[in-house]
């Protein structure tokens, strides 16, 4: 476990009954949030983008899955601008939300306080255009990395920014590390490799299942119930190929898809972020040491061995 320093002065849990709503219940819900539109890829081709987004897409929809999708702008002028903003068009003609993820992607310690809070600002020229044409605001923002701030003062002044300018942050609730899989997913289909696509497809699936039975005995653990849950993905063609896959992994574990705004409105989200600190960790973590509750790492499982092999061969960008 890693240690976690709580530098706020302490909340009242009894203002609010965090474990209220007692027993599991049949059916939970999950907001699904897709991070990095218009895209992550290793392949550095429009129409795979332009297609990711729209097989994406028409799985959400057909599935009546509402999503979120967080923009880093910076990818729009990498490859055909016209084309890029395009597709965050179709995320809000699906119905879909918008997000900001900054623009470049970089940590906060890389870029420091101010610089990264810039960085915010860069990030939502495009996307905040775009909601407004449809009498929509830009609200929910996403750090990448998960990293939120080191130390106290700069986290602080990175919140105090969000809060003024009208944001919300969205928390992760579930995390199945599926950007590990996307990009060498991306390079066995460059390679005309279907054995090992095919491959990786399994091994995604099977990870993601069984991670999202282990965050519903995390929040078990910590809230003694099975709260709203907000999951992380990654606009991927990965994702694109396996959405009617994911679909059926929510029905098995009990979980229909909410808007984010929806799952943020359970009392869980309540307790805010208590968490200082280098490392990027979900949210249940955070809320674990500040309550003193065990998580049930001894189910943990990291990611196949052999796909971590694999994206440290075709990306040295481990952060």
């Amino acid at each position: 476990m890693r240690w976690m320093k709580w530098i706020a002065p302490l909340i009242c849990f009894a203002a609010f009954d965090i474990t209220a709503q007692g027993a599991l219940a049949e059916t939970g819900t999950v907001a699904l949030t897709f991070d990095d539109l218009p895209g992550l890829s290793l392949v550095a081709d429009q129409p795979y983008i332009n297609y990711l987004n729209l097989m994406l897409l028409r799985g959400l929809k057909r599935h009546h899955l509402p999503a979120t999708g967080f923009v880093n702008e910076s990818k729009i002028d990498a490859l055909d601008r016209a084309q890029q903003i395009a597709n965050l068009k179709r995320w809000l003609d699906a119905g879909m939300g918008l997000g900001n993820h900054t623009f470049s992607h970089d940590s906060p310690e890389e870029l420091g306080a101010s610089g990264y809070i810039a960085d915010i600002a860069r990030g939502e020229a495009v996307t905040r255009a775009l909601l407004a044409e449809r009498h929509q605001e830009l609200n929910w923002f996403r750090h990448p990395y998960l990293e939120t701030g080191f130390p106290a003062q700069a986290k602080h002044q990175i919140d105090a920014w969000l809060t003024a300018h009208g944001y919300r942050v969205a928390p992760v609730t579930i995390d199945a590390d599926d950007w590990e899989f996307a990009e060498p997913y991306d390079d066995a289909i460059s390679r005309y490799d279907e054995g090992r696509r095919l491959r990786i497809r399994q091994q995604y699936l099977d990870y993601t299942e069984r991670t999202i039975g282990w965050y519903q005995k995390a929040s078990q653990a910590v809230f003694g119930r099975q709260i709203a849950f907000v999951m992380l993905l990654h606009a991927t063609r990965l994702n694109a190929d396996c959405i009617d896959d994911l679909a059926q992994i929510l029905k098995r574990r009990n979980l229909r898809g909410v808007r984010l705004e929806t799952a943020m409105a359970d009392p869980a989200y309540r307790l805010g972020d208590p968490y200082v600190g280098r490392d990027g960790i979900d949210w249940l973590e955070r809320w674990s040491e500040e309550l003193h509750k065990d998580l049930p790492w001894d189910s943990w499982q990291d990611p196949p061995a052999q796909i971590v092999a694999e994206y440290d061969r075709v990306n040295s960008d481990r952060h």
